[in-house]
């Protein structure tokens, strides 16, 4: 028996008890047997409305749900990260970073797994978005955005800095770091320091992970902090991270 799954915006999956085998010329089909494989994928189809859609990258590992923000900058954003209310607890470990937690609609984290296999299938750009409390905006965008796989500690690669928000992201060339998992280059942990999870060095100029203070705090630099746009001692009440192929 068929089945049939509606997924928002106008993507069916066909849902069988047997496997399905096709051939996909990647980043030209997409239909239910070749799903779209990132946000991207879904614009250029013709779809323009930002909301959570089922992703599948070409790499046969199956699929998983996504936000995709298809206003801003022209569209076509795959969204890994938001921060907006503090309703998702973020100080978490190397696993529930690897696998994503809370909701594509919402705060979540994408999952490292699935930033791996995303930014596998060609070359992506970031942008991070930022706003503070009385609504000033900044954002900061990467013209490449690489994760390593597991074994490599999920490294993160960044290319040349655009944007508003005073400086690039940090973490260039470091591995993730946990609670759990200290891979930075300091003598103490990083994340359990901060309270978050990041690509920390010694340790970090973002903490995007970090507790949600929701703006000012006397603590240093243990917010959802972007310290050249608000310093160490603001947490940011809005952020979000996401990525969309370079040459959209």
């Amino acid at each position: 028996m068929r089945t049939y799954i509606w997924i928002p915006m106008m993507v069916w999956i066909a849902v069988t008890k047997e496997a399905v085998t096709c051939t996909c010329q990647k980043f030209e089909r997409a239909d239910c047997c070749c799903p779209h494989p990132d946000c991207a994928s879904i614009y250029r189809s013709g779809v323009h409305q930002s909301g959570v859609y089922w992703l599948r990258p070409y790499d046969n590992k199956g699929g998983f749900w996504a936000y995709c923000d298809m206003l801003t900058d022209g569209g076509g954003w795959t969204v890994f990260q938001r921060r907006q209310d503090g309703s998702v607890d973020f100080f978490r470990d190397w696993e529930a970073y690897k696998e994503g937690f809370g909701y594509p609609n919402s705060e979540h984290w994408l999952g490292n797994e699935f930033l791996h296999r995303l930014t596998g299938q060609r070359v992506y750009a970031l942008r991070v978005d930022l706003r503070d409390g009385n609504g000033t905006e900044a954002y900061s965008k990467s013209s490449l955005f690489k994760i390593s796989d597991e074994a490599g500690k999920y490294t993160l690669t960044l290319g040349d800095y655009s944007g508003t928000a005073g400086g690039p992201l940090s973490g260039n060339g470091a591995a993730f770091s946990t609670k759990d998992r200290d891979n930075d280059v300091y003598n103490q942990n990083c994340a359990s320091i901060f309270k978050g999870a990041w690509w920390y060095t010694k340790c970090h100029s973002s903490n995007l992970n970090g507790h949600y203070y929701n703006g000012p705090h006397d603590s240093y630099a243990d917010g959802v902090n972007y310290q050249q746009f608000r310093g160490y001692h603001y947490s940011l009440p809005f952020t979000e991270m996401k990525i969309r192929p370079s040459d959209f």
